[in-house]
């Protein structure tokens, strides 16, 4: 046997024996096939007897027919007529390399051939959709990508079959070098955009010639008049371009269905609930449904949030209230103490610090929407710590009669102990001798009343204690009885204590 190899652009000839010649009568092509088709590379030498091998980006694929480690790889074709042919079913982007069929023994290889493969894009996303719920007099910036395509893909925007100009693009290159995504957005003018529109975003490539494409219908939900004062009548209109056409409208408030309407038109007297709770257009047709929702510009006065809670703090500790209001417009919050002219916050919270007795009391918090309507609650502040006693010093009486004197006694905790002492007698409660101690109480406080029968000269020269206790401490009140001067007549022998202590109240 001798072999001798000649080669010219247009056939390799193989000598296996003398007047015998061999020579590729099939050799694989370029190809450019979309990803997931199925691919022939041909390779036929007549004659030709020996070992062949596929090579890949410069890599053997395996000996003779045998391509284990490539399962989607198949040498098909006539082995004893010399075909070689490989067949890629359903072809990936791993498979775009360069393709050689060689005849090893007699050293002899193919043209190089490029195999292309083209990705089609992902199915084109708008961000956003599959709804954009469109305000009257908005502005619309619209978005979409056509992601992971081999060529990078085209995008356009069409609307009523025209193409909308304009939109801007960027692409960027995956990890894989390979493949790129595209991403447009286009903006549209409030002026530009129409009730019930459909816009599509159309993705192509050389993969996908007629290009692949997503619809974004504008369904609109329309709220008339706004902003509207609580307790008017507003209109909702729902408007959607569909095909095929709407079956269904549905009408649902803070996710509770409205059964009494079912057409495109909703009319209701507005509250402040409207606010915060949308009112939503389901819009049904044989393909699916569409769900849009709308809050409601609706001006309301103050109405609470938080509720603020009375409090009973120990002296020299911080009182904190809480008091929270919602209302539109905006609203403004004003914390008071009953009785005065002073404004302590305008926040929410009220603190005061290391709280007094003087601090004890009635505060308000009052919330006021402009032009709209205002409103107020009141807590109260009680301070714990010792008995605060009060009382005139002198109460005045008559010789002979009955004569009685008072302390009043504001405490919290309530006092413990009351107690009247005078010269070595002390006295908290009951009769002793001439002498008789009362206490009742009042929502402002206690009222200890020492009572004498039978008033002699001494009465008049005696000093008594008033004295209260709890577990902050004690407080002392000293009083005198005066003897009143001028005659009485028995009606009038008795004094009249409210006049001379009652203003404490």
């Amino acid at each position: 046997w001798v072999r001798c190899l000649l080669s010219d652009c247009s056939s390799i000839f193989l000598c296996v024996s003398p007047g015998v010649q061999a020579m590729f009568s099939q050799q694989p092509q370029d190809l450019v096939v979309v990803a997931g088709q199925p691919v022939t590379l041909p390779c036929s030498i007549p004659g030709y007897h020996g070992v062949v091998l596929w090579i890949k980006d410069g890599l053997a694929l395996g000996v003779g027919r045998d391509l284990s480690g490539y399962p989607r790889y198949t040498v098909i074709g006539d082995h004893s007529t010399g075909e070689h042919h490989l067949r890629i079913q359903r072809v990936e982007l791993m498979d775009d390399a360069v393709f050689e069929c060689q005849a090893i023994q007699a050293a002899m290889r193919s043209r190089p051939a490029r195999l292309t493969v083209l990705v089609p894009p992902e199915d084109p996303v708008i961000s956003g959709g599959p709804v954009v719920s469109l305000r009257a007099g908005d502005p619309l910036n619209l978005t979409c990508h056509a992601d992971n395509a081999k060529p990078a893909a085209s995008i356009i925007w069409i609307r009523n079959g025209e193409v909308l100009n304009g939109a801007m693009y960027s692409k960027t290159l995956l990890r894989d070098g390979r493949r790129e995504s595209t991403v447009s957005t286009l903006y549209l003018s409030a002026s530009n955009i129409e009730t019930g529109q459909q816009i599509i975003c159309r993705a192509s490539n050389k993969a996908v010639p007629n290009g692949k494409e997503t619809n974004l219908p504008l369904v609109n939900l329309s709220v008339e008049p706004q902003p509207i004062l609580e307790g008017n009548l507003v209109k909702f209109h729902c408007s959607a371009k569909a095909n095929p056409p709407v079956t269904l409208y549905r009408w649902a408030k803070g996710g509770n269905v409205i059964k009494e309407v079912s057409g495109d038109t909703y009319e209701v007297i507005v509250d402040h609930s409207f606010f915060t709770e949308p009112v939503s257009c389901e819009v049904t047709n044989p393909l699916g449904s569409t769900n849009i929702s709308r809050n409601v510009d609706v001006y309301f006065g103050p109405r609470m949030s938080a509720e603020p809670q009375s409090l009973q703090v120990d002296l020299g500790s911080d009182a904190v209230f809480n008091c929270a209001w919602t209302g539109n417009p905006s609203l403004t919050i004003v914390w008071m103490k009953r009785g005065s002219g002073v404004v302590l916050s305008n926040e929410n919270i009220l603190t005061l610090k290391a709280v007094r007795q003087e601090d004890a009391g009635k505060y308000v918090c009052r919330a006021v929407v402009p032009r709209v309507g205002a409103g107020e609650k009141e807590v109260s502040l009680t301070v714990n710590g010792p008995p605060t006693i009060s009382s005139t010093q002198t109460h005045q009486a008559l010789h002979g009669e009955k004569g009685e004197i008072k302390c009043f006694i504001r405490s919290t905790p309530p006092p413990d102990r009351i107690a009247w002492s005078w010269k070595e007698t002390v006295l908290e409660s009951g009769t002793s001798g001439r002498y008789t101690v009362e206490t009742v109480s009042t929502e402002e406080g206690v009222i200890s009343t020492l009572t004498m029968s039978n008033i002699v000269p001494a009465d008049f020269q005696t000093i008594y204690n008033c004295t209260a206790w709890n577990s902050f401490g004690s407080d002392t009140e000293i009083i005198r009885l005066k003897e009143q001067g001028g005659s009485q007549g028995s009606t009038g022998s008795t004094f009249s204590t409210s006049t001379l202590w009652w203003p404490w109240f």
